[in-house]
């Protein structure tokens, strides 16, 4: 875990017939180029298995508030997964139920490369409200809040923000649905020089926003300082803006 880059988003809840679970695990083998997918591992003792109809595989929801069945590369020196789940309304930003979909990547200098199109791509297929993409040990100091960590600031649990759209925290890579930006209020051309020269939009009118140029390392000021600042900057990220 401490050797990987996590992928996180957040998007609107299953419906029947829901054809974005298949369209994500596609997505993500394109925007990493010799990728497939195409392996599972058993419930009892975690042992490989091939799945030679992944596509059919992928489609059959089986379990109750499953959303997206676990996948992987079949490689153990350099795994792949990705895997979705459900939040309840109850406890759903917005009082509003969510799919949320994970992928972790080896923290390697070809991930790391293609870590911004892996994000775009699986969020996009999604139709996700917001993302992000970050190393292993720099998420963990981003959502511990007991106390925050490196003077980060206290961010609100999801379940008290207002609405989905609103992100409940940064990455390394974000990426914001054209309503997430909307809401936080990126991009400001007089304000947003810098990020902006590190972002890119996407097909729906998201954006895709690198903080730093290297992967995120809170143990360098510089790092730590950009994460701050982009905290700073926007507010209603992690529902700081409302007291």
């Amino acid at each position: 875990m401490q050797n990987q880059i996590g992928i996180i988003v957040y998007a609107p809840d299953m419906v029947d017939n829901d054809d974005r679970p298949l369209a994500i695990v596609r997505g993500m083998e394109r925007a990493f180029p010799g990728l497939r997918l195409e392996w599972t591992v058993t419930d009892m003792g975690g042992e490989l298995v091939h799945l030679p109809q992944r596509d059919a595989w992928v489609n059959h929801v089986t379990e109750e508030g499953e959303s997206l069945r676990f996948v992987c590369n079949g490689d153990e020196n350099d795994p792949v997964t990705l895997w979705g789940a459900r939040t309840p309304a109850l406890i759903g930003p917005g009082g509003q139920a969510q799919f949320h979909c994970h992928a972790d990547l080896p923290h390697t200098a070809a991930v790391a490369a293609a870590a911004p199109a892996v994000l775009e791509a699986v969020a996009e297929a999604a139709r996700a409200f917001w993302g992000h993409a970050t190393p292993f040990d720099a998420g963990v100091d981003i959502v511990s809040q007991h106390p925050p960590r490196r003077g980060l600031p206290q961010l609100k649990a999801p379940s008290a923000l207002r609405s989905p759209e609103i992100p409940d925290r940064l990455g390394w890579l974000c990426y914001w649905s054209a309503a997430s930006a909307r809401i936080i209020g990126f991009p400001d051309q007089a304000r947003d020089a810098e990020l902006l020269s590190r972002s890119r939009r996407t097909a729906s009118g998201g954006w895709v926003v690198r903080l730093t140029d290297e992967p995120l390392d809170l143990d360098r000021p510089d790092h730590l300082d950009a994460l701050k600042r982009t905290y700073e900057r926007f507010p209603e990220i992690g529902g700081r803006s409302i007291p």
